[in-house]
C-alpha cells in the first residue's frame, strides 16, 4: 500500500458574510482551485461569537436545482425551513443533508433559543453535486442526529470516527449519497492515531476543525486548514497533535459536463436558463420568506 501524498495545505481565505448570521471562509471553488468533485463547493464558517439577539440572523429564502447542501454543526444551532415541507434543526454534532434535486426553495437561521443567548458558533456546509440522472429527481432531506451516528471506536482511547456517508472499516454512514462518498468526522485525542484509506482516483481532503494535526509522519497542518491530496497512492494517517476534530472527504468525481450559476449546479446553460425560468414561474414550490 502506497501513502497518499498531500498536494498543498491551504490557509481559509478572507471571510465573508451569507446573510447576516453565516460568516464563511469558501475554500472552493472560489478560495483555491482545486478539484474537490462531486464536492462542488465548500464554506468553513470557523468559529466565531455571535451576541445575543431576538430577531435570529441568517439567509432568507432562496432557491436551489441541480445538487445537495450538507451542513455539519460544530457550535451553535441552525433551524431549516423548505419548500417540500421539511423543517428541523441541527445542533453541535448533527448532519442536515438536503437534495435539492429538481428544484426546493429554502431558508437558513440561527435557532432561536441560540440567538436569544448567542455564543460560539461553527459550521460547514458542502455543495455535493448530483449525477445528471439525479437532477430532476424528487428533492428530499435526511436528518442525521449525532446520536444516531454510526462511528467506530478507535484503539488505545485514541477517538473515534463519526461515518456521516460511506463507510469506514466496513461500518456505514446513514446517510443516502447518489454516488461514492465518504464523509467522516474524526475526533481524535492529543496523541491518537487515525488510519484512512481511499482509492487512487478519489479526491481527498481534510478540514481540521479543532486542534491540530500532523499528517503521514511528515508535514503539520493546523486549526482551519485544509489538507488537499494528489490522486496517487491510498493510505493517509493522521496523528493528533492537541485534541482534534478533523473532516474527512473522499468522493469518486462526477466526469460530466457542470455549468453554475448562483444557487443552480446543472450540466447546460440551457438547464441553467431553464432552472431561472422554472424559478420566476413559481415551480419550485412555495414558502414564507
Amino acid at each position: 500500500m502506497e501513502t497518499k501524498q498531500i498536494a498543498s495545505i491551504l490557509k481559509a481565505p478572507a471571510p465573508h458574510m451569507v446573510g447576516d448570521g453565516f460568516r464563511v471562509h469558501n475554500f472552493f471553488p472560489g478560495g483555491y482551485p482545486i478539484d474537490m468533485n462531486p464536492f462542488f463547493l465548500m464554506d468553513y464558517g470557523s468559529k466565531i461569537n455571535f451576541s445575543a439577539r431576538k430577531n435570529p440572523r441568517g439567509v432568507g429564502m432562496h432557491p436551489h436545482r441541480g445538487f445537495e447542501t450538507v451542513t455539519i454543526a460544530y457550535y451553535g444551532a441552525v433551524a431549516h425551513h423548505d419548500s417540500a415541507g421539511s423543517c428541523g434543526v441541527i445542533y453541535p454534532g448533527d448532519v442536515q443533508w438536503m437534495t435539492a434535486a429538481s428544484g426546493i426553495l429554502h431558508k437558513e437561521y440561527h435557532e432561536t433559543q441560540y440567538s436569544l443567548t448567542g455564543g460560539p458558533f461553527q459550521m460547514i456546509q458542502l455543495w455535493v453535486n448530483l449525477p445528471a440522472k439525479d437532477k430532476m429527481g424528487k428533492p428530499k432531506y435526511q436528518a442525521i442526529k449525532q446520536a444516531e451516528m454510526a462511528y467506530i471506536d478507535l484503539p488505545d482511547q485514541a477517538g473515534k470516527i463519526e461515518i456521516i456517508a460511506g463507510d469506514y472499516q466496513g461500518i456505514k454512514g446513514s446517510a443516502q449519497t447518489f454516488s461514492l462518498i465518504h464523509l467522516y468526522n474524526a475526533r481524535i485525542n492529543k496523541g491518537g492515531k487515525a488510519n484512512f484509506s481511499f482509492p487512487e482516483n478519489l479526491n481527498t481532503g481534510l478540514m481540521i476543525v479543532e486542534g491540530g494535526i500532523k499528517v503521514n509522519g511528515i508535514e503539520n497542518a493546523e486549526v482551519n486548514s485544509f489538507v488537499y491530496f494528489k490522486n496517487n497512492g491510498t493510505e493517509i494517517e493522521i496523528e493528533a497533535l492537541e485534541n482534534s476534530i478533523v473532516l474527512v472527504l473522499s468522493g469518486e468525481p462526477i466526469n460530466e459536463p457542470i455549468a453554475h450559476y448562483g444557487p443552480f449546479l446543472m450540466n447546460t446553460n440551457e438547464e441553467i436558463s431553464q432552472a431561472i425560468a422554472d424559478y420566476n414561474e413559481g415551480k419550485f414550490g412555495y414558502l414564507d420568506e
